[in-house]
């Protein structure tokens, strides 16, 4: 299931409340919340580091942020650096 541009930026808002706005530009700008299959969320992020450390960090926050907001379970977010060519 593709998530909607607005469930998108609710759920990056939402985030932004969370993280606070220093950390949220350091490590969420840029970021995409593209889809779920299953009970996992796929989010790309614009570099490898900043992917690890928003997987470690806040995967939990951000599954139950989209759950409450796609109204679907999330169990899983994988978030993977994006790739460019």
């Amino acid at each position: 299931m593709r998530i909607s541009l607005i469930e998108e930026q609710a759920i990056t808002a939402r985030m932004a409340m969370v993280v606070g706005a220093e950390e949220f530009d350091r490590l969420f700008l840029g970021i995409q919340f593209g889809e779920v299959e299953g009970n996992i969320l796929y989010a790309y992020c614009p570099d490898p580091e900043s992917a690890e450390e928003i997987e470690e960090r806040f995967s939990l926050h951000i599954s139950i942020i989209a759950s409450e907001i796609l109204k679907k379970t999330v169990g899983i977010v994988m978030v993977l650096p994006r790739v460019t060519h």
